[in-house]
């Protein structure tokens, strides 16, 4: 047990170089998809392979209002439900989301399985996800310059879409530590109608990549630090990371904090109301220029995890 405890500690620091050096590689990547602060609690939402890994049925309700303050800031609601099966061989998933910008919402369907393979006390999966999102941007609706072009063609239909996707992953856990890489949105789905003139601006999805582990130290005392990183990457904007850490007590009671290069700083906190039902809240600040304009977001978490056997004792589960 010792050393593969030591093993885990020296894979987690060498994920944490891992992710130091994507840092500096900021011009190569940009985000497309809905973003969490407690992504800890949503890992279903960006890696396929994570599903069933709990050993229970799951589910989790996620809410977010982004930049409050300003007009069409993000708005996304996700609910993710996921569960073994075949003596804890398979977990399938399944996600249903709503992502609203300005003009655009994104509300869509994501199916999930994982294929788990015990490795000593912990297991190794490998997952695919297969998507369906309606995409539409009310372009009709947004209120132009009147000293412009009339008609201004770009603002004179709104884009309805049905676009299908699918990603990959893969995830290593154990009771007190995981890692995981995925890759999601392999199609190139094109988000515009422009198909009339080939010079005009095309609007694509490009893949996301995510990188994430994460470490839970004992210290003691009923005393825990879970410690987590996610790297994000997606061409044409900077590689983010976000840096967490939390605080459990007496595995009831976490309060945290969290860093997201060149974006926030979070507070956070959860509580687990009964041994099935956890609750939590963040509240990130804006650290550019953008806190300016707005008073901060604000993200809660409901999860319920269910048990059909009356017997069984649900033990802790850190990630």
């Amino acid at each position: 047990m010792r050393i593969l405890t030591v093993m885990m500690r020296k894979i987690f620091k060498g994920l944490i170089v891992i992710v130091v050096l994507l840092l500096q590689f900021a011009e190569l990547f940009a985000q497309q998809n809905a973003l969490f602060s407690q992504y800890m609690f949503n890992t279903l939402a960006f890696n396929p392979a994570y599903a069933g890994s709990r050993n229970v049925a799951a589910a989790t309700a996620l809410y977010r209002n982004q930049w409050v303050g300003i007009d069409g800031a993000p708005q996304t609601g996700t609910f993710t439900m996921d569960a073994p099966f075949a003596n804890e061989r398979l977990g399938l998933g399944i996600q249903l989301m709503s992502d609203k910008i300005g003009i655009t919402k994104t509300t869509g369907i994501v199916l999930s399985g994982a294929y788990r393979i015990p490795i000593n006390e912990g297991s190794l999966s490998f997952g695919l996800q297969g998507s369906m999102n309606n995409y539409f941007a009310g372009f009709s609706n947004v209120n132009l310059d009147p000293s412009g072009p009339v008609p201004d063609m770009a603002f004179a239909a709104d884009v309805n879409k049905t676009l299908y996707n699918f990603g990959s992953g893969a995830y290593y856990r154990n009771s007190r530590f995981y890692a995981g890489f995925s890759v999601q949105d392999f199609v190139r789905n094109r988000l515009n109608f422009n198909d009339i003139n080939p010079g005009d601006i095309t609007a694509r999805q490009s893949a996301h990549a995510y990188l994430a582990t994460g470490y839970v130290f004992p210290l003691g005392f009923d005393f825990d630090l879970k410690t987590s990183v996610l790297v994000k990457g997606v061409k044409g904007a900077p590689v983010q990371g976000d840096f967490n850490a939390t605080l459990w007590i007496k595995q009831v009671l976490a309060i945290g904090a969290e860093y997201r290069t060149s974006a926030d700083i979070s507070a956070m906190m959860e509580i687990k109301v009964s041994p099935r039902v956890s609750l939590g809240y963040a509240f990130d600040k804006s650290i550019t220029s953008l806190r300016t304009y707005n008073s901060g977001s604000h993200e809660f978490m409901l999860r319920y995890e269910f048990s059909f056997d009356r017997d069984r004792i649900l033990s802790p589960r850190y990630f």
